[in-house]
């Protein structure tokens, strides 16, 4: 057998066995040299104990309870920037759940390796004049029939790190394995057990599910199997609901091949996410059956669920605010000859410039798992036309002429809500036609209001949230009663 790798990590596997220790490439680099992908990372086996291993290779770190020593090796590929060297180990039982309650080395690699989680994981890789691979739990034969297997028993592998639950699911949709049936039947049996891991621990396996190339296998897996709803479970309340007329898939089969389709045009984690959530509010807002259906106001449920779901799983703050936004204006409406630029202005000014081409990423995404044949119409190309046309004008009140200063100088008022108001009603005017965005127009239209009185200029600054909700909710009327929702 042939395989490649790099000089790297065979430096630092030769240096520890001309030191005198055992070694072996071990895990999920051995799983992807043999089925020829490229190793994300490299681990090393050995009977050194750690400050062995630290003796052998100076420049390392040692910051864990496994034993787990990272040797830099200078290279300026990430993946191989560190090798990362573990003492084979024995590990007792896992009352968390997650973690061993202690870990002992051990001076065998088959002790080792049957503490891992798969097969395809339990091999070794030893270099001799060949390469030999050391595969006491069959894994080689797994990998040729595509099969993720628990090593030993699975339910004794789940119930020892419950974390492996979604790994199993991860591998399979990663991969485009199946799962061998005593270990799928344990997924479904231990599924509970996710309600020990933290958020952040699924966070970081659910993500690899969507970076891979077909992440609606992962959820189909993951809903069959009953892992679903400890993850993501607003997503499954699309199973089996029908839409109206025009549409020939159930929320959940249009939500899963507008998931695909992101990946297939390798779209970033946030437009894959959103993908997947753009409608995850229609079960609840679903009126009547049949093709006269209706999903009224389903992106604003939509974003608030979008927005509940990924603060419960604890993705940053920007990625939240951002995928919530892509959802909850999802549906704009354009129509050439029908919209009016001051609307434009006014959803340029919701979702923000830097952010309107991912928007439209969702729409297409939405319309290809609709069933239509066209990614992005005329329409749509036109839209992105007006968009670059209207990108100059103000849409904030940052790009007004004047500031909270002027308006200060101007009412000879000291800082206070008014302010504000005062801002806000100036940009409602430019919004409707951005030549009022001058210094002298501005300032004039100041003095008017400075001499309002409180209640009147917050009414004023009422009507003038509620002209950017009305303008936007008139647009989305009229695709609602022209095709019943989209």
């Amino acid at each position: 057998m042939i395989l490649k790798i790099p000089k790297e990590s065979k430096e630092v596997y030769i240096k520890l066995i001309e030191s005198g220790y055992q070694a072996y490439f071990v895990g999920g680099c051995v799983r992807d040299l043999i089925c020829g992908r490229k190793p994300k990372d490299w681990d090393i086996a050995t009977n050194a104990k750690p400050d062995q291993i630290q003796a052998v290779f100076p420049d390392s770190f040692y910051e864990n309870e496994y034993g787990t020593v990272g040797v830099k090796t200078g290279s300026d590929k990430p993946e191989l920037a560190v090798v990362e060297i573990t003492p084979y180990r024995l590990e007792e039982k896992y009352s968390d759940k997650r973690h061993p309650d202690a870990v002992k080395f051990a001076g065998k690699l088959e002790d080792d390796l049957k503490r891992r989680d798969f097969t395809i994981n339990a091999m070794a890789l030893e270099l001799k004049a060949d390469v030999d691979i050391i595969d006491p739990f069959g894994g080689q034969k797994d990998l040729d029939n595509k099969i993720i297997r628990a090593v030993g028993d699975p339910e004794e592998r789940f119930e020892e790190d419950a974390l492996r639950l979604l790994r199993a699911i991860r591998f399979a949709s990663e991969l485009d394995f199946s799962i061998e049936d005593k270990t799928s039947s344990a997924l479904e049996k231990k599924s509970a057990l996710l309600e020990f891991i933290s958020k952040e621990r699924i966070r970081d396996e659910l993500i690899k599910i969507f970076l891979t190339d077909e992440p609606s296998r992962g959820f189909e897996l993951m809903r069959e199997l009953g892992i679903l709803k400890y993850v993501m479970p607003e997503v499954e309340e699309g199973w089996t609901i029908g839409q109206n007329k025009h549409h020939i898939y159930t929320v959940w089969e249009h939500n899963m091949r507008s998931l695909d389709y992101a990946a297939r045009k390798k779209w970033p984690l946030e437009i894959r996410t959103a993908a997947l959530l753009h409608d995850v509010g229609k079960p609840r807002v679903k009126h009547g059956d049949g093709p006269d259906s209706t999903f009224y106001g389903h992106e604003m449920v939509g974003a608030k669920m979008t927005f509940q779901t990924l603060s419960r799983l604890k993705f940053p703050k920007h990625f939240i605010e951002k995928t919530t936004k892509l959802v909850r204006y999802h549906l704009f409406y354009y129509n050439v000859g029908e919209v009016t630029e001051s609307s434009v202005r006014r959803l340029l000014a919701r979702v923000g410039i830097e952010d309107m081409d991912d928007l439209i990423k969702v729409r297409i995404c939405d319309r290809i798992g609709s069933g239509v044949p066209k990614a992005e119409p005329y329409k749509l190309r036109h839209f992105r036309f007006i968009i670059e046309k209207l990108q100059r004008d103000p849409i904030s009140v940052k790009m007004l002429k004047i500031d909270g200063n002027d308006v200060m100088r101007i009412c000879r008022i000291e800082p206070s809500r008014r302010i504000g108001a005062i801002l806000n009603i100036l940009l409602e005017d430019v919004l409707d036609d951005p030549k009022l965005n001058s210094k002298e127009w501005l300032e004039e239209k100041t003095v008017e209001l400075c001499v309002l009185s409180e209640a009147e200029l917050s009414k004023l600054a009422e009507e003038a949230k509620k002209k950017k909700v009305g303008l936007e909710e008139e647009e989305v009327g009229k695709i609602k009663q022209k095709y019943w929702v989209k």
